[in-house]
């Protein structure tokens, strides 16, 4: 028997440290910042989690559950060896075990970008020469114990942060301990098992953010330290924490086959590679955590960041999906006067007899809608120096399409010999190449024709399990179209190097980074009461970048200037995703646009660069005044600050800025500012509190808010 020993990788600005040897398989102990220390023993070394976790069938758990957890395949594994290799940019370490019994050989891969405090990490599976294929019914990207060994505290220390969502109610993040989330206490000396209980959280089919958030944080009680994590996958995932016999475990993975009907066949021909997630580390709370996934956010979309350009779509609170010439001309025309460099023509432009829904798939341009042909309105938005853009949807087909019949079934996703239909529409199945090369000549085709330079992709359906079209299991089969779908989107933009492309699912309903690692803005959400926004806004930044946030600002002609101030300011510190019938506003109301438009650009770079924070707290229950804020990275940079009052709000508020306690501030309106006709407010810094005081007059408006700058 092998001693148990350490091995430390330093990846970037996370370090990990590993338990390897001892006739055990490899643990994860510590997911730490450079310099931060060694980190602590788990109460039993031996006893912490393994690295991963197989359920495998005819192997199993033990003892049983439903936990990703005490797999046998798990147990079994032994280190067998590892490799580190190091580009410019990442580092990458590769750390392989092996089960002898299944044959199954096991790779975990760890990847770090320079100057990041997180990793990412996925597994790879094969199989042994001369073993039995085996069906894989579960595989855990990655399982850590780190919190603990980090923390030095036992679980009764820790809590857990997570997020519900759903349509027009996005984003709504909550904290509890992990004794009061399923962790219950109990005496595993006593019963000699570990606690068989567990916090699971699970997403289902293929909208990845349309019930719960894959992203999430471990933090200690006293905010000194924290793990946050997200599951980059645009289909179905699964996480889970739970308690061993000495301390607790997080495991992270993508499909299951309890969960999603998911299992797969591994052959010596054929491995197995589980989705990607990522691990990030802070010593501080809740925003440090989800400062440290900004940075690893980052990291992930270098190289692909491309213009961050305002754009004007026309759907929202506006033309609603029903466009035409002359509805748009005008609109063009007020849009490129208020500052917007792209101007998106929403759904309904290929609607003949406003009765769509059921019928798409041809995606060609009405006749009736645009009788001097779509081409009349795209040359406007061109003569007016903005760049064209449609909605589309082009993963779905509706039932009365004419390409429903032209395509053949095993185009599209089937279930028992019969297609799945969904709302009125069929799934087209992108690991079909007749289904590849119909959205490759839609996208193609309207880039040629009409020059188009920007996409809505928008889905708005679910085809439940998946697909068993092949013989495949139907999460196998959804997994499966899953990554056809992120090689179409590689391909797409392979293609067309200049065309940026809007993450859109009903709103924020796939608000995944196997999406946002590629695309460049995210709707974040399809709420139509800007009362309702704040919150929405105010907690996108804990699940994307603030730069690819698109929060709408749909304000309108018979909006007053506090309250067109109010849905002006949820845009301006996101990416302002402007909207409304500006073409019937009095010109001190375009002016008004105008403003946040300007103000916008002149922080977009900043934004870009920024960290998110919550002075009100990220999982406080939305009152009447909400507010979120950006802070540069590096100490003494700058910090933006938006600030909603809603109805029923008190006149004063006072907002903890710890990061600038005892520096000496100005603080100043940006928006709306001086000229415009809006209320002037009073702005007091305290330096020795860290506090921000804000008084708005006591009889204004019910709905008013203030873009602010703290220097």
């Amino acid at each position: 028997m092998t001693a148990r020993t350490r091995l430390v990788w330093q990846g970037g600005v996370a370090r990990l440290t590993f338990a390897v040897g001892g006739d055990l398989p490899v643990s994860l102990l510590s997911v730490r910042p450079a310099g931060a220390g060694e980190p602590a023993a788990p109460p039993e070394e031996a006893a912490a989690p393994p690295l991963v976790e197989l359920q495998a069938l005819g192997h199993g758990r033990f003892p049983g559950s439903h936990r990703y957890a005490d797999t046998t395949v798990g147990a079994r594994l032994r280190h067998v060896g590892h490799e580190e290799s190091a580009d410019g940019t990442w580092a990458e370490l590769r750390l392989t075990q092996r089960d002898d019994v299944s044959g199954l050989v096991v790779t975990s891969v760890f990847r770090a970008a320079r100057g990041v405090p997180a990793v990412r990490a996925w597994t790879e599976v094969t199989l042994a020469p001369g073993a039995e294929e085996v069906r894989l019914q579960a595989v855990t990207s990655v399982v850590t114990g780190a919190f603990l060994a980090d923390a030095g505290r036992p679980v009764d220390g820790m809590d857990v942060v997570c997020a519900d969502s759903d349509w027009v109610a996005e984003s709504r993040w909550r904290r509890a301990p992990l004794r009061e989330v399923g962790l219950v206490a109990m005496d595993p000396e006593a019963h000699h098992h570990a606690s068989r209980s567990r916090f699971p959280v699970t997403s289902r089919s293929s909208w990845s953010t349309g019930e719960r958030l894959p992203t999430g944080a471990v933090v200690a009680a006293d905010d000194s330290w924290a793990l946050a994590w997200q599951i980059e996958h645009n289909g179905a995932w699964h996480w889970e924490l739970g308690e061993r016999r000495a301390g607790a475990y997080l495991a992270l993975l993508g499909p299951t086959d309890a969960e999603h009907q998911w299992s797969t066949v591994v052959t010596a021909e054929a491995g197995f590679t589980t989705v990607p997630v990522s691990l990030a580390v802070a010593a501080g709370g809740v925003d440090e955590a989800f400062g440290a996934l900004t940075h690893q956010r980052r990291a992930l979309r270098a190289g692909r960041s491309g213009p961050l350009p305002v754009v004007f779509n026309d759907y929202m609170n506006t033309l609603m999906g029903n466009p035409t010439t002359a509805k748009l001309l005008p609109l063009i025309d007020a849009a490129a006067e208020a500052g917007a460099e792209y101007f998106c023509v929403d759904a309904g432009w290929y609607d003949e007899d406003g009765h769509w829904w059921d019928s798409v798939g041809e995606w060609r341009p009405s006749a009736t809608r645009f009788p001097g042909g779509l081409g009349e309105v795209v040359a406007r938005v061109r003569e007016r120096g903005m760049v064209p853009g449609l909605w589309l949807e082009p993963e779905v087909v509706g039932v009365r399409s004419p390409m429903a019949g032209r395509l053949p079934d095993e185009a599209f996703f089937q279930r028992h010999g019969r297609r799945v239909v969904e709302h009125g529409r069929y799934h087209l199945d992108l690991r079909h190449p007749a289904a590849r090369a119909h959205v490759d000549g839609i996208v193609d085709g309207l880039v040629e024709e009409f020059g188009v330079g920007f996409f809505k992709f928008d889905y708005n359906i679910m085809p439940g399990a998946g697909t068993d079209a092949g013989g495949c299991a139907p999460g196998e089969g959804l997994l499966a179209h899953n990554r056809a779908h992120l090689e179409w989107l590689d391909a797409l933009l392979e293609r067309h190097p200049d065309l940026l492309i809007e993450n859109c699912a009903s709103g924020a309903m796939r608000m995944d980074y196997a999406m946002l690692s590629r695309l460049h803005l995210q709707s974040t959400s399809d709420q139509q009461n800007p009362l309702l926004y704040p919150p929405i806004a105010s907690a996108a930044p804990a699940s994307v970048l603030p730069e690819q946030a698109g929060n709408w600002a749909y304000t309108q002609p018979e909006m007053s200037v506090e309250e067109s101030a109010f849905t002006l300011a949820t845009g301006v510190l996101g990416r302002l995703y402007l909207s409304g019938h500006l073409n019937r506003m009095a010109p001190e109301q375009l002016a008004l646009v105008r403003a946040a438009v300007a103000v916008h650009k002149d922080l977009r770079e900043e934004i870009a660069g920024a960290l998110p924070f919550w002075p009100l707290g990220l999982t406080n229950a939305a009152g009447p005044w909400v507010a979120t804020g950006l802070r540069a990275p590096e100490a003494g940079g700058g910090t933006l600050l938006t600030v909603w009052r809603r109805p029923g709000a008190d006149p004063e508020l006072v907002l903890p800025v710890p990061h600038l306690r005892g520096a000496d501030i100005r603080p100043e309106v940006l928006f709306p500012g001086p000229g415009t006709g809006a209320a002037e407010w009073a702005l007091a810094w305290d330096a020795e509190r860290g506090e921000l005081r804000l008084t708005s007059p006591e009889s204004g408006p019910a709905a008013t808010a203030r873009v602010i700058r703290l220097r």
